[in-house]
């Protein structure tokens, strides 16, 4: 009996947030945007648990795309899809020029890529510097976004392929401070806490972050991407 009454409660409860989903949907409901899952994203707001469902509904929607991306600070170029390699299309991206924070070069994104670093360098990056040095970062330094290439030791594509990952090697205070992954990381000053500051907020702005603690071949940067599966760098497992 008690089996049956709660499968009846869980049902009744399936079913209302079901009729909740539907009335937010049509209209019929009115709440705060950020608190609506198919309201655009706005990268200005603090991001909550409904984040990544709006990321992932960017992959495939344009328009919710642009939405986001109007409100991203980002300064972008749209890209016609193409295939720069073969076995290597990229579709749904913009090229980055800059944001808030100067690039060391520009880099092509996937849409959620593109949003994701917004979110990363207004919600992540710049309260991380500003809460260690007092200060913002004024430049990221990265080594790119696209390369036709598979997973290393494996057979399946890296989202380094699709342009839907980038790989971070340092940062530029205002000051002119720079911080490096290679260099600094090991160490215990500011400069080592502001990068595990930065690699937490990666964490909770992509879907993957691995960093030097992950193995050898990311000793000296963050790569970031939005593949799939959303997973964290070694120094959270």
């Amino acid at each position: 009996m008690l089996i049956r009454i709660i499968g009846r409660l869980l049902f009744l409860f399936l079913l209302l947030g079901a009729a909740l989903l539907v009335a937010l949907w049509r209209g019929w409901l009115e709440v705060a945007p950020r608190f609506n899952p198919w309201a655009p994203l706005d990268v200005r707001e603090t991001p909550n648990l409904l984040t990544p469902f709006k990321l992932w509904r960017l992959g495939d929607d344009r328009e919710l795309c642009d939405l986001a991306l109007a409100t991203s600070g980002l300064r972008f170029t749209r890209l016609a899809d193409s295939a720069p390699h073969p076995g290597c299309p990229v579709e749904n991206a913009v090229r980055i020029q800059g944001a808030n924070v100067g690039l060391s070069s520009s880099f092509m994104a996937t849409c959620p890529l593109a949003v994701s670093f917004a979110l990363f360098e207004r919600h992540g990056l710049q309260p991380a510097a500003q809460a260690v040095f007092g200060q913002p970062v004024s430049r990221v330094e990265h080594v790119g976004s696209f390369a036709c290439r598979r997973i290393a030791g494996s057979q399946r594509p890296s989202q380094h392929s699709y342009a839907n990952a980038l790989d971070m090697v340092g940062f530029r205070l205002r000051d002119g401070q720079h911080i490096s992954v290679l260099r600094d990381w090991p160490g215990q000053g500011d400069k080592a806490r502001f990068l595990r500051l930065v690699q937490e907020a990666a964490c909770d702005s992509f879907n993957v972050t691995l960093g030097p603690e992950y193995n050898a071949a990311h000793r000296d940067h963050f790569h970031v991407d939005m593949g799939m599966w959303r997973m964290l760098s070694l120094i959270h497992i």
